[in-house]
């Protein structure tokens, strides 16, 4: 699996390090709440996982399943919902937990989906920004790396669902999805 990747963008230890700060981070920030952290399926569970073994206070996790890639290494700019969030969450602090932003059109519908569920207050909290292949502009409160236009995989991000246990975040081998 290693042998695929052309090139490590963020190591385990940056990672860990990063996600270590923004914990505290927002440990400070929501130090009277107790917020909800919403994974987006499937790429935000690893991130999901470290980040609120961070966080010093009561929190709830919930998921939301989004597609948009499929076996593509570029959105497709379609996003479908294939798990909605099953608890309430009227009058609740919600965070985002994305793996990474690169259009904004996704994160755009997301947020949209969920002021329908009238909750006090949403913020996003992303693992990876694609700040180049930006569309549609969003608010992120919260952000560990900016990484370049391109497609990477590790660290909860897949290709064709391959992948995401790796400790660190690459770059495929271009002979690997072409």
């Amino acid at each position: 699996m290693h042998n695929a990747i052309k090139e490590i963008l963020i190591s385990q230890t940056e990672i860990q390090n990063k996600i270590r700060e923004l914990g505290k981070q927002i440990t400070r920030d929501y130090k009277d709440k107790s917020p909800v952290l919403i994974s987006i399926l499937k790429g935000g569970v690893v991130f999901l996982a470290d980040l609120m073994r961070q966080i010093e206070l009561p929190l709830e996790i919930e998921f939301l399943g989004v597609e948009s890639y499929g076996d593509s290494t570029h959105t497709s700019g379609v996003v479908q919902i294939t798990k909605d969030c099953k608890i309430d969450l009227t009058g609740k602090d919600l965070l985002i937990i994305e793996d990474i932003i690169d259009t904004g059109l996704s994160l755009n519908y997301i947020i949209d989906l969920l002021q329908k569920k009238n909750p006090r207050s949403i913020e996003v909290c992303v693992f990876l920004d694609k700040v180049e292949a930006r569309l549609k502009e969003v608010d992120i409160k919260y952000k560990c790396f900016d990484i370049p236009n391109k497609f990477v995989v590790g660290y909860g991000l897949d290709y064709a669902e391959n992948y995401r246990n790796l400790p660190y975040v690459g770059m495929l081998r271009e002979e690997i999805y072409k």
